[in-house]
């Protein structure tokens, strides 16, 4: 009975004694815990490396200038009016720089028309109902976006009419080659789909043109054009890479 006793009062003094001791040691550091570091994230870029096919539309307006004989000026028109197309191409990415290679066809509705300076009694026109484009490009890529410029081969489609009220009319229909420099911005608003804008010259050597019926003779005629499309396009082939 009396160890009995004696152990009862030894538990209840370390009971308060222990908290006093606990107070007394130092805190001890809680460990951090370590987890795995995360891989590194794909970002995806856009890849402009793809055939590609398209339509266009837009406006175009153009200067065509006579000279009767090549020697008397008889002015100069504006033929003007929408067109609307079609292109295909293929473009290579390397790194920002991207090459391509592009074809359009176009029907056209361009028509204008003076009074032949010369000729009181004479009118010109011209109409151009067709053009197409063969041109290389070379171009800047960021993002989803490429800047470029373009330039090769141009060849229209014309029409020259001479109306006199005394002498009747003549026409002579004539395909004009010549070159072409532009340039563009598109934008890849989806995988495979992209939108853009651009800005073409046509310029032609100048040629002589023979009229023939009652008005007869000829004209030296001097033309250029200037066209502004929109383009929307499908690209075909994977448009997205991951870079790491």
């Amino acid at each position: 009975m009396k160890n009995l006793l004696l152990m009862t009062v030894s538990t209840v003094a370390l009971a308060a004694v222990a908290p006093a001791f606990s107070a007394d040691l130092p805190a001890q550091p809680i460990r951090p815990l370590y987890t795995t570091a995360p891989g590194p994230v794909a970002a995806a870029i856009y890849d402009w490396s793809a055939y590609y096919f398209g339509v266009n539309g837009g406006l175009s307006s153009g200067e065509s200038c006579w000279e009767y004989l090549g020697s008397k000026p008889e002015g100069c028109h504006h033929p003007t009016g929408g067109s609307v197309g079609l292109q295909i191409g293929y473009r290579w990415q390397m790194g920002q720089i991207v090459l391509g290679v592009e074809g359009q066809g176009n029907w056209a509705d361009l028509t204008g028309s003076n009074h032949s300076i010369p000729f009181s009694d004479t009118t010109n026109q011209t109409k151009i109902d067709a053009f197409g484009l063969m041109t290389g490009q070379i171009g800047y890529a960021f993002g989803n976006n490429v800047l470029y410029g373009k330039g090769g081969a141009a060849v229209t489609s014309n029409i020259h009419q001479i109306s006199s009220t005394v002498a009747g009319a003549a026409r002579k229909s004539d395909v004009l080659w010549g070159g072409v420099l532009g340039v563009g911005f598109e934008h890849g608003i989806a995988p495979n789909w992209t939108v853009g804008f651009e800005y073409d010259h046509l310029f032609f050597q100048p040629r002589t043109v023979k009229f023939s019926g009652n008005i007869g003779g000829a004209d030296r005629i001097r033309e250029d054009l200037d066209l502004i499309t929109v383009r929307v396009n499908y690209k075909f082939g994977g448009p997205i890479l991951l870079k790491y």
